[in-house]
């Protein structure tokens, strides 16, 4: 609606004076000349918008108003309760910060108001990770996120997946991520190829320490969301280090995407062979490690056989004959 977006747009000269009419059109979804034609609408209503030229210029209210614009919708202070995760807030340190906000929040908002925000959280409840699975905070996550909170760079030992050598790096810090119950760091490498983005998974970082005593010059240009969207599939994609060729039945290719990771998942599916004289087929599925892998394709049984790489088809044979033994079945037996 018209007046909504009217609203917003008055709410927002105010918070960032200088936004440009791109980026008021950006921001409302609309074209530039719409964002000139709500600018007089508004001026007709009373609200002083002015466009001012030049460098430093853009859209601003006149010098000392403040709009009177905002109250909150009932449907808005129940949204304001299901902004945050707490076990995200718990993790990061934040928890009691985020009770004493909601407690100061709800002494300033009218009855109904309050109501309706009460309201939301005795019926929703927000938990992120996934099922089977022991949450727990990264030791180094709180001092983690007053980094990004204070823009500093630190450095980072990190362990790489899969091997037993770990790397250095000088870190700024941008934001924190979490996806399925699992934190994750975004960030610039400085001494990196062209300053090079960078995502670390926060319980791989064994020790971190502060680097510099002034903040980092943050790019105004990033966004900490549309980075993650763009790059997530791609990331997953460079956790998955080594390959391995496996032989399946059908129930077993057909249970493939529930114990393996997705993006290597759909690899496999496009590499697949046609099936042979046992109805088997062959598909190469990339993986995190040899470790990993046995996790995950064990939860298939007999219904696949890995033919590479050998390290990990010897540890299916051991496997194989540690439960031959523990349940007594002679070789041949059935």
């Amino acid at each position: 609606m018209r007046a909504a977006r009217l609203i917003r747009m008055a709410l927002l000269v105010q918070s960032s004076p200088g936004l440009t009419a791109d980026a008021l059109a950006h921001e409302l979804g609309v074209s530039r000349r719409t964002v000139i034609r709500d600018a007089q609408a508004l001026q007709e209503a009373g609200v002083p918008v002015r466009a001012e030229r030049g460098r430093a210029g853009g859209y601003r209210l006149a010098p000392g108003h403040r709009t009177r614009l905002t109250t909150l919708h009932p449907t808005e202070a129940e949204t304001l309760y299901l902004s945050g995760l707490p076990t995200a807030l718990r993790d990061l340190g934040l928890s009691d910060a985020a009770d004493a906000a909601r407690l100061k929040l709800s002494a300033t908002l009218l009855p109904s108001l309050r109501a309706a925000a009460e309201s939301s959280v005795r019926r929703f409840h927000l938990d992120a990770p996934a099922w089977f699975r022991e949450p727990s905070a990264p030791e180094l996550l709180p001092e983690l996120a007053r980094a990004v909170w204070s823009d500093r760079a630190v450095g980072i030992t990190y362990a790489r997946p899969g091997r037993d050598t770990s790397v250095t790096r000088l870190l700024q810090p941008y934001g924190l991520v979490l996806k399925a119950g699992v934190w994750y760091v975004v960030g610039r490498v400085p001494d990196g190829p062209d300053g090079a983005w960078r995502t670390y998974r926060v319980d791989r970082v064994t020790a971190l320490s502060p680097a510099g005593d002034e903040p980092f010059v943050r790019d105004p240009g990033f966004d900490l969301a549309a980075y993650w969207r763009a790059n997530a599939e791609a990331f997953a994609r460079t956790l998955l280090q080594t390959t391995a060729t496996l032989r399946l039945t059908g129930r077993g290719l057909g249970r493939l995407p529930a114990v393996a990771d997705p993006a290597g998942v759909a690899e496999a599916l496009a590499s697949a062979s046609g099936p042979d004289v046992e109805g088997r087929v062959t598909v190469e599925l990339p993986v995190e490690s040899e470790e990993v892998a046995f996790a995950q394709l064990s939860e298939l049984g007999a219904d696949v056989e890995v033919l590479a790489p050998e390290g990990l088809r010897a540890r299916f044979r051991a496997h194989a004959r540690a439960l031959a033994a523990l349940y007594g079945v002679a070789p041949g037996q059935r």
